[in-house]
């Protein structure tokens, strides 16, 4: 029987592997085969799979600024770092130009994740070992500090596709969102955190894109539902609207608002109570599509639950004419009934 750690370890990959589909490519098949009773084994075996693939193709490249005191002219000349340079009786030339370089954040970020795992005990040896080659690839690229990483400025496009898992891996890593109870078993943190609610967003939007194409499952913008030709200069100001997932069928609509939060519900004058802002977002979102006030657009708040907390799983209100529900995602237990929930979900509002 599958230890309670096992199955949240499982449930981790299982989650990544929908919201990234490179870990279903043959690199990774042996991955998904094993069984992990560390999570940090877990996420080695995805990195040394994946950053010696990278290896393979070359490290990713970009253009880095650079600032070199040099015998001849290259770039553009710092005037004032040259004045320096013949006070100083030096016949260089301090130039700043931009370089074609490995040495770029996406390299330094693997590179500082690569050493924390190596120093993990709860990676194995042969993981272990094998990091230890891989290192040796990253011989020009800066070891930096990881408090530092600006997570946020990270851009992915098409020569760099392939860092997009091995960097969600590195997040997770470095930055502990992944505690041990009292009990040796693990959870997910329980605090707010933007980088792992789009991992949740994406991986409930792919599940349901592989599951229940009948659904049409997409993530589109909804635009704002003006009454008169707004100001051109006025509608910049308003929020955009970008919803998390959207599954139709015939005329019905469910906007579904992913939300990965310690907590779902808030004390408000000594009573449990829904985020207000929450609330006010998806009924935006559901009245802002429901152009024609028909009340085939519903929309649920959809909670990653990360703690033991009582929460009201009942039936939708119905406000203003549309359908308004909240409920939770259960993270900590097999992926079956993870994939039962999501399932219900979907024929909940669509199967009446």
């Amino acid at each position: 029987m599958t230890s309670d750690k096992g199955i949240f370890i499982q449930n981790i990959y299982y989650m990544l592997s929908y919201a990234f589909q490179i870990l279903k490519q043959e690199d990774y098949k042996h991955v998904a085969g094993e069984k992990f009773d560390k999570i940090h084994d877990l996420f080695a075996a995805i990195l040394e799979k994946g950053v010696a693939r990278q290896v393979k193709q070359g490290l990713y490249r970009e253009y880095v600024p650079m600032q070199e005191d040099l015998s001849v002219m290259r770039g553009k000349l710092s005037i004032n770092e040259t004045l320096r340079l013949q006070v100083q009786r030096e016949q260089k030339l301090s130039c700043e130009f931009d370089e074609f370089s490995e040495d770029n954040i996406y390299n330094q970020i693997l590179k500082v994740t690569i050493y924390r795992l190596i120093s993990v005990d709860g990676v194995a040896a042969e993981r272990r070992q094998a990091l230890k080659k891989l290192i040796v690839f990253f011989g020009n690229v800066k070891l930096i500090h990881s408090d530092h990483i600006a997570w946020n400025r990270l851009i992915y496009q098409r020569n760099n596709r392939n860092y997009e898992l091995l960097l969600n891996i590195c997040y997770l890593v470095l930055n502990g969102l992944l505690q041990t109870t009292e009990d040796g078993n693990y959870k997910l943190i329980s605090f707010s955190d933007e980088h792992m609610e789009r991992l949740y967003e994406k991986f409930i939007l792919e599940y349901y894109k592989q599951h229940h194409p009948e659904l049409s499952p997409e993530a589109p913008v909804i635009d704002w539902n003006h009454t008169e030709m707004p100001d051109p200069n006025m509608i910049q100001f308003l929020p955009r609207m970008k919803t998390d997932i959207v599954l139709q069928k015939g005329d019905k609509k469910l906007i579904i608002d992913a939300k990965y939060y310690g907590q779902a519900m808030i004390k408000n004058y000594n009573k449990e109570t829904l985020r207000s802002a929450h609330l006010y977002q998806i009924f935006a979102y559901v009245k802002n599509m429901d152009t024609k006030n028909t009340g085939n657009v519903s929309g649920l708040l959809l909670y990653a639950k990360t703690e033991d907390e009582m929460f009201p799983d009942g039936q939708p209100f119905i406000i203003s004419g549309n359908s308004i529900g909240a409920r939770t995602l259960d993270l900590n237990q097999e992926f079956k009934n993870i994939s039962n929930q999501l399932d219900s979900i979907a024929n909940d509002y669509f199967l009446k």
